[in-house]
């Protein structure tokens, strides 16, 4: 018995494409994070991003993002971790100068940190785990064998769509940094810029309600 038949799997797929290409603060992230420092960037930052899906794919399976649907105190903690990361990241976007073309300066961040901020960035968004725990029950079913190994198999064909559509993101946002390089006025700018979407972000996540 299959875990998951391809009927499924290809409308499961197809709506978690439709899903990665509205207009969120996720895609919105790689955007901004590759204008600013490149493909490679964005790509790391995606990465983050997938692995953060790991996460929530897991306490969808363990039955932990019940937690944050169910405990005001604990989705109010995450929420308010996630907002002010991303207040430090506008602080520092917002303070970071500009790199001469062909160099990079000293508060360009490590391929590891890259990484990680996606992953934090996923992590402590609570309605990541709330939808998870509303959307992929939807493609389950008992019979067809183990809850927890098909939740695990939809989450893993989430994580590709939303690599394969962050990724295409991540590529195009990246050839404005070629640009940027040639007037560090239009760096500074484009930092200010993402200093006021994360901003944003920060004040949009911190007006969620649970």
């Amino acid at each position: 018995m299959t875990i998951i038949n391809l009927d499924i799997a290809a409308a499961f797929f197809g709506a978690a494409t439709l899903l990665a290409l509205a207009p969120g603060p996720d895609n919105l992230f790689v955007l901004m994070q590759s204008a600013m420092r490149g493909r490679a960037a964005g790509l790391l930052v995606v990465l983050g991003l997938c692995s953060g899906l790991l996460v929530h794919t897991a306490a969808v399976a363990l039955g932990l993002a019940t937690l944050f649907a169910t405990s005001a105190l604990a989705f109010n903690l995450l929420k308010a971790a996630g907002a002010l990361y991303l207040v430090w990241l506008a602080w520092q976007a917002w303070h970071a100068p500009a790199a001469a073309a062909g160099t990079a300066s000293d508060a360009t961040p490590s391929a590891f940190q890259l990484y990680r901020r996606g992953i934090v960035m996923n992590v402590t968004n609570p309605k990541v785990s709330i939808f998870f725990l509303a959307f992929l029950p939807q493609f389950v079913a008992a019979e067809r064998g183990s809850v927890g190994m098909q939740v695990l198999a939809l989450g893993a064909l989430f994580m590709l769509a939303t690599l394969l559509v962050f990724g295409a993101i991540a590529l195009a946002a990246g050839s404005l940094r070629e640009l940027l390089l040639r007037s560090p006025r239009a760096q500074v700018q484009m930092n200010r810029a993402a200093a006021l979407v994360f901003v944003g972000l920060a004040a949009r996540l911190t007006l969620m309600r649970n």
